[in-house]
């Protein structure tokens, strides 16, 4: 997942949740999410991707959020979502994508 800074923040990194198992991480000018171990839980990645798009949604900190169908479909079944993950068409998903599948499967 890469992340877009609003122009209010200069640098976002670190630890947004402990609950999720992920971490924010700068390399050069762009955000990117990681797996802080092996000891994440089963929906950590998906929590971590709505939680980002809902602080995109806001527009504080971030302005966007954009994670590949791939990644994606990988969050949603760790979080045993495979239904949803199967759903998805688009190559890449932004903060309001996100947020509707969210809103529209119950997530």
């Amino acid at each position: 997942m890469k992340v877009k800074l609003s122009n209010n923040c200069l640098s976002l990194a670190g630890l947004l949740c402990r609950d999720t198992g992920y971490y924010l991480r700068q390399k050069g000018k762009t955000f990117f999410s990681q797996r802080i171990g092996t000891n994440v839980p089963p929906d950590g990645h998906w929590r971590f991707i709505v939680l980002c798009a809902e602080l995109a949604h806001n527009g504080l900190y971030i302005s966007d959020i954009s994670v590949t169908r791939s990644e994606l479909h990988e969050a949603l079944t760790e979080a045993r979502r495979v239904l949803v993950a199967q759903c998805l068409r688009l190559p890449v998903y932004h903060t309001r994508d996100i947020l509707n599948l969210k809103t529209l499967f119950g997530l």
